[in-house]
């Protein structure tokens, strides 16, 4: 790391002409304007007992989208309450995505040991990275843009679910949408002119090019993902401008940052949502802000988009949830609902390494370190553009696909990065992934230090799993961690797909636009499971269960359902069952979780709450364009 943070030195120095070198770092990771007409949200303590309209819990992907649109109306008045603070100049660089994970940007958040997963991780637990910034997990993520299928939304519906099928919910997905992408700017699937820029990275890999060839060998059309149909091979759109990432909190809250009715409150820990026992009513929050505690009135609605770790657990420790697991916390409770329940999450394997006999191919960590990479991305290019690392996604159906009514839909994704684990000299990766270092050494020590930087991944992805997890609490207390039990792999089918991923990983190296460099898998038996036959079904299960990790799109604890389905805790309109005041609008109201990746529907999830609140409070004929307020 230290190298390419030396790199980077250089080139910004170089480009800025600075020499003071505490000068620059001083600079380089206060959050500064990017240029004149952008900024960041000034921060706002809130006085004790002020009131505002509307208050929202949450910066994240969601709350930035809610906050930019509820301030469309100009009477209104926004509180919203953020954890942690602004992105800064590393945050921007797509391919520094894992590196992310390791700072404070991050809640730190793990999962409880896992029987049929990270067993070969730090403690055999799981970690789940979530944003704790402006701009929440859309500053952490791969940036990978990505909606998932038809049938998924379609099936949200027909549980119920009324005004949430495809036809529905495309328009708002287009709404945010400000497609770059020159082939896409006429399809009827995007949309120009909204906030959220998607475009591809501006650094072609060369791994790109050969990646289609094998998915033409094999059968599969080059896509548009967010098209008409899912299932081929495609370049990933990303949250992107000009190379550098599109948080939600740039696109969404740097336009607005001086609209004169939305105050934006920093580094506020929400403790607990305040509700009147008596009515259901909830009237505020409880937050705490510089060592201090403050109350704050909300005269419409409280709207949790904390998330489906954070917005769960606020409600619980709020007395909102399971009547007996409550009172085990000594929590008094007020509704009892099953908040926690129906945690669902993408898990992937992501231990592989492809070695090629050519360097240029991969992106490795010498690469990325270079001034020149450094010099490149100062100019919107280069391989630090790259989505996390990402140059090539697929998307195919296993045979263990659950559903024969959907031919169309996959339930199995493939991710290509431009480099490996293998070649994570720089330790970057085994921090994200929590591999301790006695396994990498065990796994990659055979390999030259040349022959690891010439190396690639392919991972696979499980799109649909079967399993399902549960959020607990550990105490009444908002600032302990939750308990957090996936069961990934809880049902056998999900590993017997994810196994046939590795099968279509296979037939993909073994076209031959990947065999005219030689292309082989660095066949070193993962420990622990060097007893079972190399390459066999069985051995492959091994492999995925030491080293399968989240791909950070958990969902569903508070889950959407209409009036009377007791598995359910918000209602179509997003209002807690049984409640007044209380709304909760980000990925924890997914019933199930879509082939996606989760980004893409959280904002479309808030870009239709936004109108659901305008609707209940009789503004939605109220449309309101301006930019800067007054």
């Amino acid at each position: 790391m230290q190298w390419i943070l030396l790199s980077l030195y250089i080139a910004m120095a170089n480009a800025m002409e600075t020499t003071n070198l505490f000068d620059f770092w001083t600079d380089l990771f206060r959050p500064l304007p990017r240029n004149p007409r952008e900024g960041f949200m000034s921060d706002y303590t809130p006085i004790d007992q002020e009131e505002f309209d509307f208050i929202i819990v949450g910066a994240g992907s969601a709350g930035c989208v809610l906050a930019n649109r509820l301030t469309e109306i100009p009477e209104w008045k926004i509180l919203l309450i953020e954890a942690g603070g602004n992105e800064n100049f590393f945050s921007d660089i797509p391919i520094f995505a894992a590196f992310l994970s390791t700072t404070p940007m991050n809640w730190m958040y793990n999962s409880e040991p896992e029987q049929k997963a990270c067993r070969d991780l730090r403690g055999n637990v799981c970690f789940l990275p979530r944003g704790k910034v402006l701009g929440g997990s859309s500053v952490l993520n791969f940036l990978i843009y990505q909606r998932g299928h038809p049938d998924d939304y379609d099936d949200w519906a027909k549980m119920g679910n009324h005004g949430w099928s495809y036809s529905e919910v495309l328009p708002y997905f287009k709404k945010s949408e400000n497609i770059k992408i020159s082939s896409l700017r006429n399809s009827t699937y995007h949309g120009r002119g909204g906030y959220l820029d998607i475009e591809y990275a501006p650094y072609k890999s060369p791994l790109e090019r050969l990646f289609k060839r094998a998915g033409e060998e094999l059968g599969y059309e080059w896509r548009d993902p967010n098209g008409e149909q899912v299932i081929g091979f495609s370049k990933p759109q990303a949250t992107m401008r000009n190379g550098r990432r599109c948080s939600t909190s740039k696109a969404f809250l740097e336009p607005i940052r001086f609209r004169r009715n939305l105050k934006v409150s920093k580094h506020s820990m929400v403790n607990k949502i305040l509700i009147d026992p008596r009515t259901k009513t909830s009237y505020g929050v409880e937050l705490t802000k510089q060592m201090k505690r403050i109350r704050v009135r909300a005269l419409r609605e409280v709207i949790l988009a904390a998330g489906s770790i954070g917005s769960a657990q606020l409600l619980m420790v709020s007395g909102v949830g399971p009547e007996e697991h409550l009172r085990e916390m000594e929590i008094e409770p007020v509704v009892n609902l099953p908040v926690g329940y129906n945690l669902q999450d993408h898990v992937t394997f992501s231990g592989n390494a492809f070695i090629v006999n050519d360097s240029s191919l991969t992106v490795n960590d010498m690469l990325a370190a270079s001034p020149l990479s450094a010099i490149a991305y100062l100019a919107g290019r280069g391989p630090l553009t790259l989505p996390g690392g990402a140059a090539g996604l697929a998307f195919t159906r296993s045979p263990y696909a659950m559903d024969d009514h959907s031919p169309t839909r996959p339930d199995i994704e493939l991710v290509m990065g431009g480099g490996s684990l293998a070649g994570d000299l720089l330790g970057i990766l085994r921090s994200l992934l929590g591999v301790t270092d006695q396994w990498y050494y065990r796994m990659y020590s055979s390999l030259p230090m040349r022959v690891r930087q010439n190396t690639f991944s392919i991972n696979p992805v499980l799109i649909r799993p079967r399993s399902i997890g549960r959020l607990k609490l550990r105490s009444g207390n908002f600032s302990d961690h939750p308990s957090i039990k996936m069961n990934y792999f809880d049902d056998p089918k999900d590993l017997k797909a994810l196994v046939n991923g590795v099968r279509l990983i296979q037939q993909v190296i073994g076209t031959s636009a990947f065999q005219q460099y030689e292309t082989r898998l660095h066949d070193v038996p993962f420990p622990g499971c060097e007893n079972v036959l190399f390459d066999s079904d069985q051995y492959w299960e091994c492999a995925i269960m030491q080293t399968a990790i989240t791909l950070d799109h958990q969902v569903g604890t508070c889950k959407m359902t209409p009036a009377g389905d007791p598995s359910g805790v918000v209602s179509p309109r997003l209002l807690i069952h049984g409640m007044r005041g209380l709304r909760v609008a980000d990925a924890s109201i997914i019933p199930r979780i879509p082939a996606a990746h989760t980004n893409a529907p959280v904002i479309m999830i808030a870009e239709k709450a936004a109108d659901l609140i305008k609707e209940d409070w009789g503004m939605h004929r109220v449309t309101t364009n301006f930019i800067d307020g007054s």
